[in-house]
């Protein structure tokens, strides 16, 4: 006897008799009123949806700004936008801009770029600046017909898309070649061509793209067309066109050095060599415990990230490509390193960073120019640089707080007033707080207990 096949069939919730009023069609073609109405009638209390207008601009214009970042708007979600100043990079003093919510990763890129500022700051050079896009098909022709039909493939797709990549040309950046690879572990006829990209100071998707998909039609027309194929190889279908945020030719190296006798850590009584012994263990064992290089790159990725989203880049671009960098390989490690040679300290950072200082929001977001124009208007070849320098300060920090005090001490410190937020403290009760609390271990139940006592004083 055939079983009849178990078919669950869409059902409301029975605590919610209203699941079926809750889908919605048109809601992108509704206004940012109607749709916090619609919210408000189906999923949020009353006093929530109206909190969705808490951060509107103050006018039509800089709120139509927001509206086109982005689909199905309802309310604008502010980040603070902080400076961490004293960042010494290759004899250039910055004030580097940092967008991001947790409190201490500032404070800690700002603390270990002034203790760099006195040995010598950050060091930093791009190491290479390609960007990489693919181009997948299916081909019926023989693995080996791909040598003799390369260069003829490439000449053609090139005169053929010249008049999109001319004012690239003209910046610097351009096709810089391609090749052609089977990937039999798909399917047995599927092929990629890989492009390599300059992209000048863009971070480039678009042209990347619109270049792919051109080639992809050429490529077809070359399969009807080219006189030196078989029949067989006439066969050919493309599958996708599309950059890659894998980017390990667009990597950047910072570092930083000192002798290890000026590797005094102010406040703590640890001796100079033994910090850097210490330290350089961390590192090391973030080198060979995935555990612990997940949250070791965690932290590298606070200071690179907070700058990414300053200027107005792709941060999951960035993250992704930065994950795998780390896993190059086939073991996830820390990105950063550390040598103790001849008295001298040396820790170092190299990230693939695929970044853009023209274009995109770069260009169309009010506080991603201010950003740009702290900086200094940077390329994006100083911006990967500087960039590298906030990750390294920011891994250096965290190093030396756990290796030394802890980890929390610092952190807790920066969180209270988070915790003073959220029991709607007054400046008066702010100010007896932090007078109370120093030297001491921050709590949320000790500041509390501590905010109770002085509120019933």
């Amino acid at each position: 006897m055939t079983k009849t096949p178990l078919i669950l069939a869409e059902k409301t919730n029975p605590a919610d008799n209203n699941d079926l009023l809750r889908r919605v069609n048109g809601f992108s073609r509704m206004d940012k009123h109607q749709r916090r109405h619609w919210l408000g009638e189906h999923y949020l209390p009353a006093d929530q949806a109206e909190a969705l207008g808490y951060f509107d601009a103050p006018d039509d214009v800089r709120q139509e700004v927001l509206d086109n970042f982005s689909e199905n708007t309802v309310a604008n979600f502010p980040m603070p936008f902080g400076v961490a100043p004293n960042f010494l990079v290759n004899g250039k003093t910055y004030a580097i801009p940092m967008v991001i919510e947790e409190s201490s990763v500032v404070a800690a890129a700002s603390s270990a770029a002034k203790y760099w500022l006195s040995r010598g700051g950050f060091h930093a050079e791009v190491v290479a600046a390609e960007k990489l896009g693919q181009l997948h098909f299916r081909w019926g022709g023989k693995p080996e017909r791909r040598a003799a039909l390369l260069d003829d493939l490439c000449t053609r797709v090139r005169a053929q898309t010249k008049e999109l990549t001319a004012r690239m040309e003209s910046r610097g950046g351009g096709v810089r070649g391609m090749s052609w690879r089977h990937l039999p572990e798909v399917a047995e006829d599927c092929y990629q061509l890989l492009v390599r990209f300059g992209t000048a100071d863009s971070m480039g998707a678009n042209f990347i793209n619109t270049v792919l998909e051109a080639y992809g039609r050429e490529l077809e027309r070359w399969a009807e067309d080219c006189p030196d194929l078989t029949e067989e190889e006439r066969e050919l279908e493309v599958i996708m066109a599309i950059l890659s945020n894998h980017t390990p030719n667009c990597v950047v190296r910072a570092w930083v050095s000192s002798p290890i006798s000026a590797m005094n850590v102010p406040g703590v009584q640890v001796d100079a060599a033994d910090f850097a012994r210490r330290f350089k263990l961390a590192v090391d064992i973030a080198r060979q415990d995935p555990y612990r290089a997940v949250t070791h790159n965690k932290g590298i990725m606070n200071g690179v990230d907070a700058v990414v989203l300053a200027t107005g880049n792709d941060f999951r671009a960035i993250e992704a490509a930065c994950h795998a960098y780390a896993a190059a390989d086939g073991q996830y490690r820390g990105l950063s390193r550390c040598r103790l040679v001849d008295d001298t300290f040396h820790f170092e950072l190299s990230l693939p960073l695929a970044l853009g200082t023209v274009g995109g929001l770069t260009k169309l977001h009010p506080m991603a120019s201010a950003a740009l124009d702290v900086l200094g208007r940077p390329g994006a070849e100083e911006l990967m640089c500087v960039m590298a320098a906030a990750g390294l300060a920011q891994n250096f920090a965290a190093l030396r707080s756990l290796v030394t005090t802890g980890i929390q001490k610092g952190h807790m410190k920066m969180h209270l007033q988070n915790i003073l937020s959220s029991f709607d403290a007054t400046p008066e009760e702010r100010r007896l707080t932090e007078e109370h609390f120093v030297g001491k271990t921050v709590s949320h139940h000790g500041v509390r207990e501590y905010l109770d006592e002085v509120r019933k004083a």
